[in-house]
This record gives structure tokens, C-alpha cells and sequence, in this order.
């Protein structure tokens, strides 16, 4: 039982239910690899490819936990979380950090030499977004960029080789996930202000802010289409695009710059559900195909 009950507190430490985010889109670089290859499936490198998922996650979000937990612990929003209110070490927190940053870069050794190399990159981009608050209201981009990696890096799981079609899918990551997260940080605008801590609500206040993540995600949609153009995806992707973007701009009816109280139905379970929904319309399409 103490088992379950650790193990359920770092889950809920690295809020592993929200990597339903980017997975999705490591499957759409993973079966894009292998359509453009012509490979076949491969369990082992699929499992590889599962597991550095998950292991880079936990340990960029365990870090982020890690790196704020002063800050947390001010935020009448996150006292609550597992560091500041004790029940995981502050210690404790970076042994899982620095465990699942050796188990990402032992996974990609099994994957070929090209992921290996590019691994120190990989967790230079996840783990050091902890920090781009302090210096920067870009950090927003550099979450979307650290969550971009996911379908490059499936691709390159597959080939080995880099190609615009997953580069274009990694652009959609970084301007959806990059949108998202301005309309997150609206919350803690006030507060980041008063810690010194640098966002683009705080940068440019709600409205404009509000304007800005709508444009990030007309560039995701963007991206999004022309992947389906360039790789020469069907119907089905269409549907799973059309899906997509409206979703999009139902997220962006859900929140106001001065009500922010259905900011958690557009933030997870709709972003979720679009992520989701969209990777299966990619896959019917691809079966189909």
C-alpha cells in the first residue's frame, strides 16, 4: 500500500494524466515513418519510443516542480502541490528527475546513434524551460517547442533522418501548445507580476494576450494543413483537421479576459479531446490509405 501511495504521489507530481497532450503526435511522427520509410512496425522500437516519451516528460515536469517550489509555495493557486505542501523532498524530486533523464537517454542508445547524440539537446530544451520565467515572456514558446520535439523525435525513432513533413507537425506542437499555455498563465498574472516572473499576460495584459495565443494557433492550424498537403494525407485527415480547429475556437470562446472560470475545460479536457480525436482521424487516414 505505501508503494501505490508513493507511486501515485510522484504520478500526480509530474501530472502524468496531461502527457495525453503531445503522445498523440509522437504516434503521428512514429506511423509517419513508417509509411515514408516503408518499414515495418517494430514492438521494440515503438516501446522505446513510448518510454522516452514518459521519461522525458516526468523529468521536465518533475524539474519544473523542482525549479518553482518557492514560488508554488507563494501562489495561493499551487501551495497545495507535492513539494511545497511536503509530501515529496524537494531531494526526492530531483533523484526522480536526474532517474528519468539516465532512463530517456539509456532508451535513446537502443534506438540508433542519431537519437543518442541528439538526446543532451532534447533534455537542454525540456529541462531548461524551468527557468525561461525568470528572463523571459517568451517561455511560453519554449514549452511548445520542448513538447514539439515529440513527433520529430518518433520520426527519427523510424528513419533516422529529418524531413519537412514531421518538421511541420513539431511547428503545430509549438504554436498549439505555446497558445494553450498563454491562456493558462492568465491565472497567475498578477501574481507572476508580483514575483518579478516574466510571462506574455503579464507582458501585454489579458486582451492582447488573448489576441496573440489566438494567432499562435491560427499558425498551428497552419502547420497543420500543410503537412496534410505536403504528405499528401486524405479525407479522413481532413475531417480530423476540420476537428481540430474547431476545437480551437471553442477553447477560445471558453475564456474572457476578466472570467476565467471555465479555464480548466479549455485547457485540459479540450485540448485533450482535440489531441486525441485528431491523431485518430491521422491514423484512420493512414489505414485507409
Amino acid at each position: 500500500m505505501p508503494l501505490i501511495h508513493t507511486l501515485r504521489n510522484y504520478l500526480s507530481l509530474v501530472k502524468f494524466s496531461h502527457t495525453i497532450f503531445a503522445l498523440p503526435f509522437a504516434f503521428i511522427g512514429f506511423w509517419l515513418g513508417l509509411a515514408q520509410s516503408g518499414a515495418s512496425f517494430s514492438w521494440k522500437l515503438f516501446l522505446l519510443m513510448l518510454a522516452c516519451m514518459v521519461f522525458a516528460r516526468s523529468a521536465a515536469m518533475a524539474f519544473n516542480r523542482y525549479a518553482d517550489r518557492e514560488f508554488d509555495r507563494k501562489n495561493p493557486r499551487t501551495f497545495i502541490r507535492e513539494i511545497p505542501s511536503g509530501i515529496i523532498a524537494p531531494s526526492s524530486a530531483l533523484r526522480f528527475v536526474l532517474l528519468n533523464v539516465a532512463l530517456f537517454w539509456i532508451c535513446t542508445w537502443f534506438i540508433n546513434p542519431l537519437c543518442f547524440a541528439l538526446a543532451p539537446v532534447a533534455l537542454l530544451v525540456v529541462l531548461g524551460y524551468s527557468y525561461t520565467k525568470r528572463f523571459t515572456a517568451l517561455c511560453h514558446l519554449v514549452l511548445g517547442l520542448g513538447l514539439s520535439l515529440a513527433p520529430i523525435g518518433a520520426y527519427l525513432c523510424i528513419t533516422g533522418t529529418f524531413a519537412l513533413a514531421p518538421l511541420l507537425f513539431s511547428g503545430a506542437v509549438l504554436f498549439w501548445v505555446s497558445g494553450f499555455d498563454v491562456l493558462y498563465a492568465l491565472q497567475d498574472e498578477d501574481f507572476d507580476r508580483s514575483q518579478g516572473l516574466r510571462s506574455l499576460p503579464v507582458l501585454l495584459g489579458a486582451e492582447r494576450a488573448l489576441r496573440l495565443s489566438r494567432f499562435l494557433h491560427i499558425l498551428c492550424s497552419a502547420c497543420i494543413l500543410g503537412a496534410g498537403w505536403y504528405a499528401h494525407l486524405g479525407f479522413w485527415y481532413g475531417c480530423g483537421t476540420a476537428l481540430f480547429m474547431l476545437l480551437l475556437v471553442y477553447q477560445h470562446s471558453l475564456v474572457k479576459p476578466h472570467d476565467l472560470s471555465r479555464i480548466n475545460l479549455a485547457f485540459f479536457t479540450t485540448n485533450g479531446i482535440a489531441s486525441v480525436a485528431f491523431a485518430l482521424f491521422f491514423l484512420l487516414d493512414r489505414w485507409q490509405a
